[in-house]
């Protein structure tokens, strides 16, 4: 019975002491209880119900909310808790859960007492002053949401088929790999990779992108963009304070090194792919480029092209190819890495974000041997390697074949998509030229108006549900505007209502090409 019962009846015209002594030959309460003033607290300072009161974990509700009721001053320094028995009763727990919570404010040093003598308020919990509001280290651009797939079609290039990622086979793998790994492999690894995952992918890496090395050569890491952060933070070091970067290029590779403090200086690229003469002329003595399946225009370096590169770096200091999705190319066999051609200048990273999910962040580096060390250093200080289950998975289904399997099978259906999205852009906008084709999950329709806003039609475009990138997003310097389209994470029918979106708003837009009946 609490202050309130108490009260009302005193309220009634009945004596409260009388009261009090009733509640003493009840059993209700303590004659201490009653003379110290618990009966009249109860729980409502607590303003706990005990229909909310948790299954588990009772002592622990109940010293958060004591110690949330000294902090806001609901139980001043001085004041008197009840004793474990009445607050129990009115709680419907247990003494002892109310004895626990009791011990653990006073291990904080928030409550006291003697023994008969009840327990005390202390102190109220020490708050450590508010910190000052600061803006966050890092103000560069923040990557736009997604469009939720309820609301509308996310054409963003860069993402694979994940509907096709292989579970019944990455799970036998896991399985396999749980039931046969020793619990040393289960510790701290090493920082350069399993050794079955860099056994497996040299054979690999020789067979299907053309770099023969060894698995002492390969540093497993997570993702391209590691790989990329890892080499910036090197050139950094010695001193190196800009990289030549394709352009238009991925604009997600200028952040990259924008953040770890190189200046990337645009080098434009053409029909054969990045310009050598342009490069040269740059005073860069660094260079990112993607080679196979120039991002975001598709093109493919030429010969002469990647003779004149591999010519410059024999004086330059690093030259980074990044094969980001070399393993899709629909009309002919995958133009090899340029890796080979100079291996003591050329850093070459891969992943499989493309090929089974960016979510598992698995990639490798061949770097240069001289760069190697250092750079197995900064692994193992970001991060003490990366995580040992899913390189042996990876490293499983590339020694068992399933792996290839999967590629094979994803290309059909990625090939499909194109086609579908393809069609339908040259029927609905016959007057934009489509390019990349040939290769990759993305294409480019560059907008017939050279004087379009590319950003204002993306913008049109995702009011409408559809989400595409405007080509001046990948740009250093001006150029014609266009539009850069994933195809890949959707099914055909989808990529076919996104064209006669596109077709529609762009027919509608200035400088947008109409759509044909």
């Amino acid at each position: 019975m609490d202050q309130v019962a108490v009260d009302e009846v005193a309220m009634d015209g009945v004596d409260r002491a009388e009261v009090a002594r009733d509640l003493v030959a009840g059993g209700e309460v303590a004659r201490g209880e009653v003379a110290r003033g618990e009966v009249a607290r109860g729980t409502d300072f607590l303003q706990l119900a005990a229909a909310a009161a948790p299954a588990r974990g009772l002592a622990g509700w109940l010293s958060d909310a004591l110690r949330a009721a000294i902090a806001d001053g609901r139980l001043p320094a001085g004041g008197q808790l009840p004793a474990p028995r009445t607050l129990a009763a009115d709680l419907g727990v247990s003494r002892g859960v109310v004895v626990e919570a009791y011990r653990r404010l006073t291990d904080e040093g928030l409550v006291g007492g003697r023994r008969g003598g009840g327990t005390t308020v202390l102190a109220q919990p020490v708050r450590p002053p508010r910190a000052p509001r600061r803006a966050p280290r890092w103000d560069g651009p923040l990557p736009r949401p997604r469009v939720p797939a309820a609301a509308g079609i996310d054409l963003s290039p860069g993402v694979p088929d994940l509907s096709a990622f292989p579970r019944a086979a990455w799970l036998r793998a896991e399985r396999a790999v749980l039931t046969e790994t020793s619990p040393d492999d289960l510790g701290y690894g090493d920082p350069r990779g399993h050794p079955r995952l860099r056994e497996a992918l040299a054979p690999w890496l020789a067979r299907a992108r053309g770099p023969r090395v060894t698995p002492d050569e390969i540093l497993i890491v997570s993702g391209v963009a590691q790989a990329m952060a890892l080499l910036a933070q090197q050139l950094r070091r010695e001193g190196t304070d800009a990289i030549a970067v394709e352009d238009p290029g991925s604009r997600g590779a200028v952040e990259e090194f924008e953040y770890w403090g190189l200046r990337p200086v645009p080098v434009p690229v053409d029909g054969d792919g990045l310009r050598i003469d342009a490069l040269a002329a740059s005073g860069a003595r660094a260079v990112f480029l993607t080679p196979a399946h120039q991002f975001p225009t598709g093109v493919v370096l030429a010969p002469g092209r990647r003779r004149a590169l591999l010519a410059w770096a024999a004086d330059a200091e690093l030259v980074i190819e990044d094969d980001y999705d070399a393993e899709y190319r629909y009309d002919r066999a995958p133009v090899p890495a340029l890796h080979a051609g100079a291996p003591d200048r050329i850093a070459y990273a891969g992943s499989t974000s493309k090929s089974l999910a960016p979510a598992l962040r698995l990639g490798w580096l061949v770097p240069p041997p001289r760069r190697y060390e250092g750079l197995v250093a900064a692994k193992k200080a970001s991060d003490l390697g990366s995580p040992t289950v899913p390189q042996l998975v990876l490293a499983r289904l590339l020694a068992s074949g399933e792996y290839d399997r999967h590629v094979r099978l994803v290309r059909a259906r990625h090939r499909a998509r194109r086609d579908a999205l393809l069609g339908a852009l040259r029927a609905a906008l016959p007057a934009a030229p489509v390019r990349g084709v040939a290769a990759g999950l993305h294409l480019l329709v560059s907008l017939p108006d050279e004087r379009a806003d590319d950003v204002a039609l993306a913008e049109e475009l995702r009011a409408a549900g559809v989400l595409v990138h405007p080509l001046s997003w990948h740009r250093r310097r001006p150029g014609p505007p266009g539009l850069v389209l994933g195809y890949a994470a959707h099914p055909p029918d989808r990529l076919r209502e996104a064209a006669a979106t596109i077709a529609r708003v762009a027919g509608a837009s200035r400088g947008g090409a109409p759509a044909t009946a």
